[in-house]
């Protein structure tokens, strides 16, 4: 009987002195090139079996990256040029139709998902905007490179983007403007380093539906060209303008012409002096804001 009890005490021991371990998860989310969905969980048994598989210069390498591998095996550390397969949604944020490429240190446009409609590539090492990098991104409405150092923009690189409404290339090293797609409301040029000569005398002529336009902070002396009927904000400050006309903002041949929508208009910090030229305000609705005496 004792040796009965002691060996179904045996028994039920057995099992319970190396109980397995409980499956463990971890969960791993990413985004693929030009989609926003997530990846689920993956157990521990998973990660095993793949690092098994995935094999680079003869060792095993981790699951995170065997994942940011799929695309391209050889590339994880060069810049997102045109040159290279990383797709962007690797290094930026892609997210509705949107992608965030801000403060990544890239030294040019990379290469977008066709249906992008925002890009945001502030305070990076951007020197060149070329015509191919939007040839085929048609449906862009935003674009905001402020902060980078770009000094070029090629001849058309913004002639294909028909929906754009918003450009800002604030804070750059812009001597001359680009051809402005026709559709543009807002215009942000301030702190670059824009002459007059860099402005053509139609470049605002033609866009009837701009409201802002931003050229603070630059080397402009005078004031530019033809501005359209719809502007609402214009800002000049901290330039070298020296001179207007009465046909700068007005009519001079028309006495009852009126600038309606026009709102605002910065010009301080400029070694004109307002009061002189009286007769290039009487259609506004507010005096401009700068130096009077």
């Amino acid at each position: 009987m004792e040796t009965l009890q002691a060996t179904f005490f045996l028994f039920v021991l057995v099992p319970l002195v190396n109980p397995a371990p409980p499956l463990q998860q971890e969960s791993l989310q990413f985004y693929e090139y030009d989609t926003d969905v997530s990846m689920g969980s993956l157990t521990q048994q998973d990660y095993e079996m793949q690092s098994k598989d995935i094999r680079k210069d003869g060792t095993n390498v981790s699951l995170d990256t065997s994942l940011m591998l799929q695309s391209d095996d050889s590339q994880l550390d060069v810049p997102p040029t045109k040159d290279t397969n990383l797709p962007t949604c690797l290094l930026c944020v892609c997210l509705s139709g949107s992608v965030y490429c801000e403060e990544i240190d890239i030294e040019a446009v990379p290469p977008l998902p066709k249906e992008t409609a925002y890009l945001y590539a502030r305070f990076n090492k951007i020197k060149r905007i070329a015509a191919s990098d939007f040839a085929d991104i048609t449906t862009l409405r935003r674009i905001d490179f402020s902060g980078n150092r770009i000094e070029e923009i090629e001849d058309g690189a913004f002639s294909k983007l028909l929906l754009l409404e918003e450009l800002s290339l604030a804070e750059n090293r812009l001597v001359k403007l680009p051809v402005l797609p026709p559709k543009l409301t807002t215009f942000n040029a301030n702190q670059n380093r824009i002459k007059s000569r860099g402005i053509k005398a139609n470049a605002f002529k033609k866009l009837t539906n701009l409201a802002y336009l931003y050229l603070g902070h630059n080397a402009l002396e005078s004031v530019p060209l033809n501005l359209p009927e719809s502007l609402r904000i214009l800002h000049l400050q901290y330039n070298n303008i020296t001179t207007i006309t009465d046909d700068t903002f007005c009519k001079s041949n028309n006495t009852r012409y009126i600038r309606t929508r026009m709102d605002e208009i910065r010009m301080e910090g400029n070694p004109i002096v307002l009061a002189k030229h009286v007769n290039a305000f009487s259609c506004l609705r507010m005096l401009p804001v700068g130096t009077y005496y």
